[in-house]
């Protein structure tokens, strides 16, 4: 299987003659639901044309646990109670996939692409965002492989990374979250992605260093270029120039 996705990504790659350029806007720590609404005001954009580039979000959040369109609240092993007293907030939202945990020290993707025009079937879509945890965690000498059972990227039994996307009027938005120095413990309060008995790892855990997160978005943007045959230029949130509503700079 995995070396089906390389054959089609490389195939992906020959009938693009030159890599297409994204903006990449990396917001650091952010608030979930702030990132949600700069998405989604970043896809309108990108349906009306008046972003002509794809666009690529990263961000760490702080504690969050997020449920996709497959469900979730019924994959909590703890009371809504419990996560209030934690600080943590539960937030529905249009992605594939059931219940998932954000928070520090995970890395977490959001890539902004108009299939159509980028070339991108949506399963083709999927593939390559596994591929790009997978050559990144690599890197770090980590075995990280597909499940077929499962979406997702894992080393043996243990999930190493996550995904789930949606698409409006063509564009692909949500996105990927790779674990790298995050705290396991809140993924005890739920059955990942809806699945039972499953155990979740990092990039910490599987190395046994000290990993920075400067480090991993280094590799994780590399490792991405090549496999999306895309060049990154770096960018303020402010240049994009999206409406939410809110002042940006004080959740930066």
């Amino acid at each position: 299987m995995l070396e089906d996705a390389r054959q089609l990504l490389w195939h992906k790659s020959r009938c693009d003659p030159m890599p297409r350029l994204w903006h990449l806007v990396d917001l650091g720590l952010f608030d979930y639901g702030l990132a949600l609404r700069l998405q989604q005001a970043c896809v309108e954009k990108r349906r009306l044309g008046i972003l002509a580039r794809d666009v690529l979000f990263l961000v760490e959040h702080p504690s969050v646990f997020t449920c996709g369109r497959q469900g979730g609240t019924e994959h909590l092993c703890v009371t809504q109670n419990f996560l209030k007293a934690q600080g943590i907030s539960l937030f529905p939202v249009e992605r594939g996939g059931s219940i998932t945990y954000h928070g520090p020290g995970q890395l977490v993707a959001y890539p902004i692409v108009h299939l159509p025009s980028a070339g991108w079937k949506v399963v083709e879509w999927v593939t390559a965002l596994e591929e790009i945890m997978i050559q990144t965690a690599r890197r770090f000498g980590v075995k990280a492989t597909r499940n077929p059972r499962n979406r997702g990227v894992w080393v043996g039994e243990k999930k190493l990374g996550s995904l789930g996307i949606a698409v409006r009027h063509g564009v692909s938005f949500h996105g990927l979250a790779l674990n790298v120095t995050t705290s396991l413990e809140p993924f005890g309060w739920i059955r990942p992605c809806g699945l039972t008995d499953v155990a979740v790892t990092s990039l910490a855990v599987e190395t046994q260093t000290v990993l920075s997160m400067t480090q991993v978005k280094e590799v994780f943007m590399d490792c991405a270029q090549s496999v999306l045959d895309v060049h990154f230029e770096p960018m303020d949130l402010s240049a994009l120039h999206l409406d939410t509503g809110e002042n940006l700079h004080a959740h930066a």
